[in-house]
């Protein structure tokens, strides 16, 4: 019953939440007090059920749909009807590119204009991994704020579909001091997952805490994203390694070996409010303002999740 409360406090916050402020609507879905970040670790990582699949194959990319969104990435949260997306109207090959860094190749991706890699390969139940480090650039409207970027999963719908510029899917957040957060990317995506209070972050002060509250994951309410359980990632100029577990409805979110996030019940919701499970879909590299490099991007069959355990 109190799971079935907090969700259904959750989507109806937009209504109330002028009143509130956002720490207290925070509180009102992750209770209170604060909880301290937890040391997680991962256990009983599943064997490949089949054969490596290479994503990248080093020298083209081929198997990778780009998309760019305006021309003015200010526009993108705006909704302007008179404005239209780049599309695929332009040449591409100054946004995403081969090319060789620290002694192999890798995908670049400039970041300059908004937009999105997506790959062509439909997934399902499956473990991904991929490197990334970042480059030197970031660009306006971001130039002053973490570099970002991230890993989209389970995409499926049309290019271009969530704010002229990426397709709805769940998104394994790559940005700096927040790598593998968890963020609903379209108003018909959804995800539960489990949170704590946390005001030291910016709203919506949610953090990932596998004894927290159970929270429906709602894009443009007060559960848009979650926070990952710490900042596993390496200094800037350093290589990282993400795994994303997927099986089902569920995922599991891995920075550089550590757990941060999990969710589950990933799903669609249709205009009737009809709530269909999402176990399928492409993934997006995205290009949100940062210079950013991919490399050694391989996907292998699974049929169970690993386990998070607290250290």
């Amino acid at each position: 019953m109190l799971k079935k409360r907090v969700i259904i406090a959750t989507l109806l916050l937009p209504a109330a939440a002028w009143a509130q402020s956002s720490v207290e609507q925070a509180r009102a879905i992750a209770g209170d007090p604060p909880a301290a970040r937890q040391r997680l670790s991962l256990t009983d990582v599943p064997k490949a059920t089949g054969k490596v699949i290479t994503l990248f194959d080093g020298r083209s990319l081929v198997g990778w749909q780009p998309w760019l969104g305006y021309a003015d990435p200010a526009m993108t949260y705006r909704g302007d009807p008179n404005t239209r997306p780049i599309g695929t109207s332009r040449d591409t090959s100054a946004d995403f590119a081969v090319r060789q860094v620290d002694g192999t190749p890798a995908i670049w991706i400039k970041g300059q204009t908004w937009g999105s890699l997506v790959n062509t390969a439909d997934l399902r139940d499956y473990h991904l991994r991929l490197q990334y480090k970042w480059g030197a650039r970031t660009w306006a409207p971001r130039d002053k704020e973490p570099p970002n970027n991230g890993l989209l999963y389970h995409t499926h719908g049309q290019p271009g579909e969530v704010f002229g510029t990426w397709r709805p899917s769940v998104e394994f957040e790559i940005m700096k001091g927040s790598t593998g957060m968890v963020v609903m990317v379209g108003g018909k995506v959804r995800a539960r997952t489990t949170v704590a209070l946390d005001p030291s972050l910016i709203a919506p002060h949610l953090r990932f805490r596998t004894t927290g509250r159970t929270i429906d994951m709602v894009n443009g309410t007060g559960t848009w994203n979650v926070e990952a359980a710490n900042d596993a990632e390496r200094p800037i100029g350093a290589w990282n390694t993400l795994d994303l577990y997927v099986v089902g409805d569920r995922a599991i979110h891995v920075v550089n070996g550590v757990p941060v996030a999990q969710v589950r019940d990933l799903a669609t919701v249709a205009p009737d409010g009809t709530r269909q499970p999402l176990t399928h879909g492409h993934i997006q590299l995205q290009s949100e303002g940062a210079e950013t490099w991919f490399r050694s991007i391989t996907v292998e069959p699974i049929r169970t999740l690993p386990r998070i355990v607290v250290k």
